[in-house]
């Protein structure tokens, strides 16, 4: 029988409806308890409240203090990651943080430290390896298929909309690198079995900069590999309003045997209707649906889903008794973490040196 975890979600914003759901559901089921939430912003937390059943609170330590959790998500703009997974860990809760992990090796360092000092499970929601698609060209890339990968390129861009409106309070303090570019590190570092090696990149500003946020509009960044393909990772946020989709994304890889492309934004389906914004819109349901069962409740699906509730089955197979060291499967653990921000960071310091980085271990 596998244990029923008591979990938390501390970040209750735009993404962090999306744990809410998962483990709402979860409990429905059984197979976990939505105990409690937690946000600064009050008037969010009520709102939440009249949609979730949990126990609020506006005070993570104070919720960590007073419920016996057994796993907590974090959902916390970026930059605020690091000392709330040191708490968590501390007190022997397992984590899963949204991605980065940190915006520092430094304090990815730290986070993992802390997980294994406290013998917590530590896991980064990079959802994209989730995605049915993806794991397609992995099962093909890992059967040799495709031969020896030479080189590729991912890009994701979103609409302005999401640095303008969506985060606006703390864009200044991340970058298409980190908001988008994170997931690609990860998933291509993923796909290819290898860490990156070094990194040459560029950013532009201007746009956002115009409208007084002082971050990057777009950066190219070539990553080298230790295993010798070289990945272009094109990144922007400042697609116009009228984009047909909030997120434009997919990659190409070329190999000795083959090539391999994704286009991870159009599933090839579109409307256009008059109350549309914009009219003409492409839908992408594999990240994220709904359907209702037959007691009339609202069921999330997904690979936006599937990577939350993974985590939640792992901490259940823990609280059965099984060990860290026998758990294997596509959760992206702390080291992953670390990895996909070393090539941000590197990215970062490129484009500040405007010269290549070499990344060292």
């Amino acid at each position: 029988m596998m244990g029923r975890p008591r979990v938390g979600v501390i970040g209750l914003g735009r993404f962090g409806i999306n744990h809410l759901r998962c483990y709402r559901q979860m409990t429905w089921m059984g197979l976990a308890e939505l105990v409690a939430g937690c946000d600064v912003n009050e008037d969010l937390l009520e709102a939440r409240l009249r949609e979730f059943r949990f126990t609020p609170y506006t005070d993570y330590r104070e919720m960590l203090e007073r419920e016996r959790l057994d796993a907590v998500s974090v959902v916390t703009p970026d930059h605020l990651h690091r000392q709330i997974v040191i708490d968590c860990a501390d007190a022997k809760v397992h984590v899963l943080c949204e991605k980065p992990l940190d915006v520092t090796v430094e304090g990815c360092l730290q986070m993992i430290e802390a997980a294994e000092r406290n013998k917590v499970l530590l896991c980064v929601d990079f959802h994209k390896r989730y995605d049915e698609y993806h794991q397609v060209l992995k099962r093909k890339l890992d059967a040799g298929e495709l031969g020896k990968i030479q080189y590729g390129y991912a890009y994701m861009e979103d609409r302005i909309e999401v640095p303008r409106d969506w985060l606006r309070s703390w864009a200044h303090a991340s970058s298409p690198a980190w908001f988008l570019g994170i997931h690609y590190y990860d998933l291509v570092r993923w796909l290819l079995n290898s860490n990156a090696a070094e990194v040459w990149a560029k950013g532009s500003t201007g746009k956002l900069s115009s409208i007084g946020i002082n971050t990057y509009d777009s950066i190219v960044a070539m990553v080298h590999f230790e295993n010798g393909a070289t990945v272009c990772f094109q990144t922007s946020w400042i697609l116009p309003d009228a984009f047909e989709a909030s997120v434009n994304q997919g990659l190409r890889l070329v190999g000795t045997l083959g090539v391999a492309e994704c286009d991870a934004q159009d599933r090839g389906t579109r409307t256009c209707c008059e109350t549309d914004i914009p009219q003409q819109q492409t839908h992408n349901p594999a990240f994220l649906h709904s359907r209702y069962d037959s007691l009339g409740r609202e069921i999330w699906e997904g690979y936006g889903i599937a990577s939350i509730a993974d985590f939640v089955q792992t901490v259940s197979l823990l609280l059965d008794g099984v060990s860290m060291s026998e758990l294997k499967g596509t959760f992206a653990t702390g080291v992953d973490g670390l990895e996909a921000t070393r090539i941000a960071e590197a990215v970062h310091e490129s484009i500040r040196l405007g010269a290549t980085v070499r990344i060292e271990r």
